[in-house]
């Protein structure tokens, strides 16, 4: 059995589409990581490689081991989006930001990426792991996209959960079906 517990990055605090940006996570509640450690199990991290994930990983492996970053646990490409709000976007092409979010899948942001894009590179991360618990510091996107595939929903029902920062978020694989325990659990 392998199980991922899925950590969202700390906060940020921007407002806008923040995807490949390299925005430094608030990692100032140490009650919040406190909790967040006593929570998790004892088991390998393994983070997305922008800053906000590193940062956040690393007040995780006082005690615990830790594996490279993977850059496939990053969060969307928003391409030309990046840092703009929805509302700046939907002004210069409402049709396209409007299908990017309302039916999540082969629709792309400019010069970004699409949905379909997300879940192939997070589901092949996910395949990397096997028989062991796994602590992923990663991204909304990702996460949503790795609850996707336990969950066995669409992308635009996966899309109606919340990933708070500094949540976790509980998938297993048994080697035959996917399952998910806790989504978006604030210890």
């Amino acid at each position: 059995m392998t199980r991922f517990h899925l950590v969202r990055h700390g906060p940020t605090h921007a407002k806008a589409m923040i995807g490949w940006t390299d925005l430094p996570a608030d990692l100032s509640d140490q009650d919040a990581l406190d909790r967040l450690n006593t929570y998790l199990p004892d088991a390998p991290v393994v983070s997305s490689d922008l800053g906000r994930a590193i940062a956040t990983a690393d007040c995780l492996c006082t005690t615990r081991p830790r594996h490279p970053h993977d850059a496939a646990f990053r969060e969307i490409h928003f391409g030309l989006w990046e840092g703009q709000t929805f509302a700046t976007a939907e002004a210069e092409n409402p049709a396209l930001i409007r299908a990017f979010w309302e039916t999540p899948g082969s629709v792309a942001a400019p010069g970004g990426e699409c949905w379909d894009q997300v879940t192939t590179r997070v589901w092949a991360a996910l395949d990397g792991y096997h028989d062991e618990d796994i602590i992923v510091v990663a991204h909304f996107g990702a996460i949503l996209a790795a609850l996707q595939r336990a969950l066995g929903v669409t992308a635009a029902q996966v899309f109606a959960h919340k990933i708070d920062n500094l949540s976790v978020t509980q998938i297993s694989f048994d080697g035959t079906r996917w399952s998910t325990g806790q989504i978006n659990h604030c210890p």
